[in-house]
């Protein structure tokens, strides 16, 4: 990692998270214990969910609804659920947190695709209680899907199974297994109590027989930056800057925001798909002008010659190029209203591009219980299959195992032009 990396790094220390689990698992109540705990809830907001109505000040987590911390919408606490995805921030001494509290109904998994998308850790909560339920399994296998690099397994409820330890180790067992077939390299599995705090941000006295760290500690230690910086160079371009300008009558700066990869002024880079080549002649910034860019910033590079370039279009180095294609083979989590059908047709749109698509083929649709491979001849909403796509034209882009930004996509319907599909290329 180069010197301004570091640097950035120190500065920012900020994590990604998001929380996920089947109903009543406790999500929101654990969300709402973190910001009490870390006290990131202003009083007008504690003093707004306390449990006896008239006080005017809070002693104790005690006096406090957690739950209606984070449920917003009045939907949300007429029924006792989480709706829509809440974005939530705290911190401690040793780092920033955004967490999103994402939806366990079955019905709005497709709201829980979009917390996660950007995530770099995930909570998987489980109701001791129930242990590992098929919504469980369903959110597991798409956190595995979008590459989230750090899973945690919370059993949540510990005190109403009297903490115990076998309990959670049948559950941890479970999952290890579960996680195992699908490639998970990071799983931790612990115990907890959100309402009671149990090892929360503290161990408190009850689980003793678990030696591992809280589940603050462990947020806490996790490696923020992936290796998104040591990737190859991905520009693809938002916008072409030409202002025009008596002082600027020649200016041409091809904005976006660095997919992946570190560009230097000098580098020779290469406009895809035209296939021309130049050099780096600034790197422009809103702070300034910089020597050194990295993902995720934001910038504007201009060249030392005059190429076709234009959105949609991608910089990459030379020798670094994407692959192409006019046939697109991706895992697609389904999230439209209407079914996903053979030679049906959609819009592709991959990073700032946008392509007209024909579903050739399902290849599979996946059973999230056996994870087997069943064949089908539509994908309705929530279910997840490998999908084969044919292009009007062909997209420039990597694997989603190579990398999330330039391997991903989501699909969008012609008609009504919502988005019903998210895509990751195989």
């Amino acid at each position: 990692m180069t010197e301004l990396n570091l640097k950035v790094a120190e500065e920012i220390e900020l994590l990604r998270l998001v929380t996920v689990g089947s109903v009543d698992d406790g999500k929101s109540t654990l969300i709402g214990r973190l910001l009490v705990d870390t006290k990131g809830a202003f009083e007008d907001q504690l003093l707004a969910v306390r449990k006896k109505k008239g006080t005017t000040h809070i002693a104790s987590a005690a006096e406090i609804d957690l739950a209606m911390l984070t449920d917003g919408l009045s939907a949300e606490r007429e029924q006792g659920i989480t709706i829509d995805v809440a974005y939530r921030y705290f911190a401690t001494p040793k780092r920033k947190f955004i967490m999103a509290d994402c939806p366990g109904h079955e019905q709005y998994t497709r709201n829980m695709v979009t917390g996660a998308s950007t995530a770099s850790a995930a909570i998987i909560l489980i109701d001791a209680r129930n242990g590992v339920m098929p919504q469980t399994k369903r959110h597991t296998h798409i956190l595995g899907l979008l590459g989230i690099p750090h899973l945690i397994v919370a059993v949540n409820k510990m005190d109403l199974v009297d903490h115990d330890q076998a309990v959670f180790e049948n559950i941890r067992a479970e999952m290890n297994e579960y996680c195992a077939r699908q490639g998970v390299k990071d799983l931790i599995c612990l115990p907890m109590s959100a309402l009671d705090g149990d090892m929360v941000a503290v161990r408190g006295n009850h689980m003793d027989w678990y030696e591992g760290k809280t589940l603050l500690e462990t947020l806490e230690s996790l490696p923020v930056l992936d290796d998104v910086d040591t990737k190859p160079f991905r520009l693809p371009v938002q916008l072409v800057n030409r202002p025009q300008t008596p002082d600027l009558p020649d200016y041409r700066g091809f904005m976006g925001t660095i997919a992946s990869g570190t560009v230097r002024v000098g580098d020779a880079v290469k406009a895809i798909p035209s296939g021309n080549t130049s050099t780096v002649k600034e790197i422009v910034t809103f702070d300034g002008n910089l020597e050194e860019a990295f993902a995720p910033q934001s910038i504007t590079l201009t060249l030392n010659d005059e190429i076709d370039l234009s959105r949609g279009d991608m910089l990459v180095h030379i020798g670094g190029e994407t692959s192409d294609s006019k046939e697109l083979v991706a895992n697609v989590c389904w999230i439209g209203d209407e079914p996903l059908s053979v030679r049906k047709k959609y819009i592709i749109k991959h990073t700032t591009n946008s392509v007209k698509a024909m579903v050739a083929s399902i290849d599979f649709r996946r059973d999230i219980h056996t994870l087997s491979k069943d064949d089908a001849d539509e994908l309705a909403m929530n279910e997840i299959g490998q999908i084969t796509f044919k292009l009007m034209k062909p997209i420039h882009c990597d694997s989603y195992a190579d990398n999330r930004m330039t391997g991903s996509f989501i699909v969008i319907d012609t008609f009504t032009n919502n988005t019903v599909g998210a895509g990751m290329i195989v």
